[in-house]
Formats: C-alpha cells, structure tokens, sequence
C-alpha cells in the first residue's frame, strides 16, 4: 500500500497560500503567533495540514469573539 504524503511548504508556499508578505511570516514566527515551522537545516519548513488547521483555527477564534 502506497500513502501519497504532501510535500512540506517553503515559506514562500505559506506566504502566497496566506497572501501575506514574507516578512509577517518572520515576524510572527518570531511572536510565536503564526503557524508552526520546523527548521530543516538553515530553512524553515511548513506542514501544510497543520498551517490549514492554523488558519481553520484564527477563524474559529474570531468566531469566538
């Protein structure tokens, strides 16, 4: 049995995928308040289920308030 798994993003991915500046992706990295990455070597790297669970999340928070 063959399990097709999704290659992880760049931030470049993320940044087109959110149609945000890289820079805000830096910033809240930095904040701890964006989606998660992992550092692969010197790059960062991002799980593309968990950054649309990130962002099924900001909206269920908004919805929230």
């Amino acid at each position: 049995m063959t399990v097709a798994v999704e290659s992880l993003w760049t931030i470049e991915d993320v940044s087109t995928f959110l149609r945000i500046p890289i820079e805000t992706l830096y910033q809240w990295r930095h904040r701890r308040t964006g989606p998660p990455a992992a550092k692969v070597g010197r790059h960062l790297r991002y799980d593309p289920a968990a950054v649309r669970a990130w962002l099924a999340d900001q909206g269920a928070d908004h919805a929230r308030r």
